[in-house]
């Protein structure tokens, strides 16, 4: 790479702005005379330029325009006259070949158009307004189907769905029809795009920044039992992009520092050489719900910046080669989290990483320069939130902008980055912080390791002032890890790097200043960190997830109001003791349970009984959150009912186990666990002892579009992670505001639900975060006896019962011999004890639906709502635009 870059001329990067004002005014203008011939710059004009430019228009041009501008349907015909144009002009298809997909892509494209006139008003506004503005940078945004939140936020499903039966489709079949976006994993993406829909909902001018991943994360198929992953061709068919291919960023990797001294005396750092690869931009319309305001979700995708096909090496013959440049180019962005097991791997992810923060900062500096403000002024207009560790390489990217090509020194540049970041941490596990080589750094991004050599020794400097006599601190908070090979911290990066710190639960946020940021506390003070609990939006998991609960709520509470302020839901206790109001509710749980059964016997061929006890799990597989314990539960289940008389098993509570999540592909753990859920599901679902009383069932390739059926069927939903090492949670909140009830440890939001909802309305067990040391101290060094019924557990699992048992030995051993890191062990007890109890509980139907009604009353804290208006205010110090003006 390096010596291809000697032979070919650095590639300055383009200027940090459009074309300048002056050259767009050039030439008489009056009536006779043509527009003023502009070009269009990457991010419009500023509030003072659009003004400039409309005043040079004629006013006949201007009012011709107005006269034909586009606005969005609001009846039936409207909608059906659309919904017609699209189908026969965008599609080319008629009323004889329209099929299910086609109404959907007629449907969309009708709603798309509706949106992105709200959409450019927005940007508008938000441009005269010239107000700061928030930038979410997140490497996940698990945004789920966008029709059907579409259609709820601006007020018209109804209309579509008259339309649409006039047509004759069921819009319950055009909904099914759209692909989930491949943007996200698990909560990380997910929490993202509640927070979108919340920004938008509340009239925050925000922007989000991601990456375009051509094929997801992955497709989860599961044969034999085994996850096994095939790319994500989502993208086949997507109306709610658009390509913006004139706003294009040139990133540079690899290459070498010149350092110089400039004319003026000044110490200089360029960065030269290497490799260019373009970003794209993708934008997505973000509507809000009940509001005009739609914000902007950027995307980037990878393309090479020679362009896609090298003639002359195609003339030469070398026909794959011809391509080679943009499929390498194409890597950057084809694979959220590419499996870094291998070097290869984590440099294409520390590549992504840069890439997808580079092209950010890059649109985020320009947009602020055409303000022409002082640079000073950044941080007064700009704020943005880093997602977890993924973009922290955003800090070090502004630093570089700042000094090397703005020129501005080096203090005055670090003031603004840090006042301008805030950085959300999203886990307590030390191996999940994320650390680079400082050899990987010095190959690819070699400037950037010399800003973070720099910052880090600024840094120490100032800690070695504050504790002079402490010099194990400098090592402990050190950016630099002195290890072999080195390795930079991000986290510590992003903490130095920001202004304020936040963790995402209480118990959480606790824990990151009494464990793994504890020095930072005693260096920076307590109050650099934060808490924000996370939440959700209840217009996807409450709305548009569980409509007829929704419509069941607004017919108490005297409409929807509640989708925009969730406290009023605790009007809803009032109605605890109304029979019908319950036997509804209860009616409402049953319907989305059958749906769920249905769906399971389409997906699976397992027919499950809809008025057993349906207890779910879904969330990405890892042994933290101990999916292990679950399946090892049902074994034990399975194993009592076995030893039963029929008489005995009469009184059972009959159950449904749910399983689904995807693993890392290079995670071995988290695929046996998903290997042994499947092995136990072939064994108990065929055995005619058992019957309807157990069903164990692994829903393949989980996402949001089966969140939304899933969360409004759940009974139970299991959130049992080791105490202290689950962050928050989030679908904690989903299942309960629809209506189900949790079994879980004193972990994450867990704890805020308990005392929200009251802990007569949740199933708690297992040991506590406080505990967790000690007790691991003991497995390694002291007495670690095997809870007896887990010993039968593991001893049916090594005769053979579920298959091979050399395929699960793994996961046995790292319980028996390797010291049982996660406590599956001491809580397992507690655990089957729990789920006796819940059994017990859930025969008296009646008390069950009074504690699920308690619970939704109960849930008002957990808006992403809330969340959006805590971080606006003690993080972001912005103001929602006022849309009325």
């Amino acid at each position: 790479m390096a010596t291809a870059a000697t032979q070919n001329p650095p590639r300055e990067r383009k200027p940090s702005m459009g074309a300048p004002i002056s050259s767009l005014m050039q030439g008489p203008v009056g009536p006779g005379y043509t527009r003023p011939k502009h070009k269009r710059t990457f991010t419009g004009f500023g509030a003072g330029d659009i003004k400039s430019v409309e005043a040079s228009i004629p006013e006949p041009q201007r009012e011709a325009w107005r006269k034909f501008s586009a606005s969005g349907f609001k009846t039936k015909e409207e909608f059906e006259k659309e919904f017609v144009k699209h189908v026969e002009t965008t599609l080319a298809r008629s009323l004889f070949n329209c099929d299910e997909l086609a109404a959907y892509s007629g449907t969309a494209l009708a709603f798309r158009d509706r949106l992105v006139i709200e959409w450019n008003k927005t940007q508008q506004r938000q441009t005269f307004a010239d107000q700061k503005r928030v930038y979410y940078l997140s490497l996940e945004f698990l945004m789920g189907r966008a029709l059907d939140n579409a259609m709820l936020n601006v007020g018209l499903k109804d209309v579509a769905k008259e339309g649409l039966g006039d047509l004759g489709f069921r819009i319950e079949d055009v909904i099914s029809q759209e692909h989930d976006a491949a943007l996200g994993n698990g909560g990380l993406g997910r929490l993202a795009a509640c927070f979108l829909d919340s920004m938008a909902s509340l009239n925050y001018p925000a922007w989000g920044y991601g990456l375009r991943y051509r094929y997801g994360i992955f497709k989860q198929e599961i044969e034999d039992g085994y996850q096994v992953e095939i790319p994500d061709y989502w993208l086949d068919f997507n109306p709610w992009e658009f390509p913006r291919h004139d706003v294009t960023v040139d990133i540079q990797f690899y290459g070498w520092v010149r350092k110089y001294t400039d004319d003026n005396g000044k110490n200089v750092s360029s960065w030269e050489g290497g490799e260019i690869v373009q970003a794209v931009a993708y934008d997505v319309p973000i509507p809000g719900y009940r509001t005009p305001t739609t914000n902007n979700l950027r995307l980037w995708s990878s393309k090479a910046a020679s362009g896609e096909f090298d003639f002359s090496k195609f003339n030469a013959g070398e026909y794959e080669s011809a391509v080679g440049d943009q499929q390498r180019a194409e890597t950057i962005s084809a694979v959220l989290y590419p499996n870094d097991n291998l070097d290869r791997g984590k440099e294409l992810r520390l590549k992504q990483q840069y890439f997808w923060c580079a092209a950010s900062l890059y649109d985020i500096v320009r947009r602020f320069k055409k303000t022409k403000r002082a640079w000073s002024s950044f941080s007064d207009q700009v704020a943005i939130q880093l997602n977890d560790t993924h973009p922290t390489l955003a800090i070090v990217e502004l630093q570089r902008i700042l000094v090397d090509i703005e020129g501005l020194d080096w203090e005055d540049a670090w003031n603004i980055v840090t006042n301008t970041f805030g950085y959300t941490n999203h886990t307590v596990l030390p191996e999940a912080l994320e650390k680079w080589s400082v050899p990987l750094f010095q190959n690819l991004l070699p400037r950037h390791l010399q800003i973070i050599y720099d910052i880090n020794l600024f840094f120490l400097q100032s800690v070695e002032r504050k504790f002079p006599k402490d010099r194990e601190m400098l090592s402990r908070v050190s950016i630099i890890e002195e290890s072999q090979p080195k390795m930079i911290r991000m986290a510590y990066l992003a903490i130095v790097g920001s202004h304020k710190v936040n963790g995402v639960a209480e118990l959480h946020s606790d824990l990151i200043k009494t464990t793994i940021f504890k020095d930072f506390v005693q260096i920076y003070g307590p109050d650099k960190f934060t808490n924000v609990t996370n939440g959700i939006t209840p217009r996807r998991w409450l709305h548009q997830a569980n409509p007829r609960l929704s419509e069941l709520i607004a017919s108490k509470l005297g409409g929807y109001d509640f989708l925009k302020d969730l406290t009023l839901l605790n009007k809803l206790e009032h109605f605890i003791d109304d029979k019908d109001f319950k036997k509804e509710w209860a009616e409402i749980k049953y319907a989305n349970k059958v749906r769920l059964a249905q769906h399971i016997q389409k997906t699976t061929s397992v027919s499950v009984n809809p008025k057993a006890l349906f207890d779910v799990q879904v969330k990405r597989i890892h042994e933290y959150k101990r999916q292990q314990l679950n399946i090892f539960g049902v074994i034990h289940r399975y194993l009592a009912i076995k030893s039963m008389s029929a008489e005995e098993r009469k009184k059972l509570t009959p159950r449904v186990s749910i399983f689904g999540g995807k693993a890392a592909p290079g995670y071995w753990m988290a695929k046996t666990i998903i290997h042994l859920i499947n092995k136990v599901g072939e064994v108990v679902n065929k055995d005619k002892d058992v019957g309807d009383l157990l069903k164990v069932i692994f829903l393949e390739d989980y996402n949001v579009s089966k969140a939304e059926i899933i969360c409004p069927a759940s009974d139970i939903s299991e959130h049992i992670s080791t105490a202290g090492t689950e962050a928050s949670g989030t679908s904690n909140m989903k299942f309960v505001l629809n209506g189900g009830l949790i079994i879980g440890t004193c972990d994450g939001a867990n704890i805020e639900i308990t005392r929200e909802t009251g802990d007569q309305n949740i199933f708690l067990f297992g040991n506590l975060a406080e505990d967790v040391e000690d007790l691991r101290h003991a497995h390694y060094y002291g007495k670690h006896e095997l809870d007896p019924e887990l010993k039968k557990v593991f001893e049916v699992i090594n005769q053979g019962m579920f298959g091979d048992q050399s395929a699960f030995s793994s996961l046995v051993n790292a319980i028996v011999e390797h010291g049982d890191y996660y406590l599956v062990s001491d809580d397992f007890r507690s655990y089957c004890e729990t789920q006796d109890l819940i059994d017990e509980t859930f025969k008296d139907q009646d008390g069950w639906i009074s504690k699920c009604i308690t619970s939704v009353a109960r849930m008002g804290f957990f808006s992403s709502d809330r969340c959006i208006q805590e971080y606006a205010e003690s993080i972001w110090n912005i103001e929602p635009l006022d849309v009325e003006k």
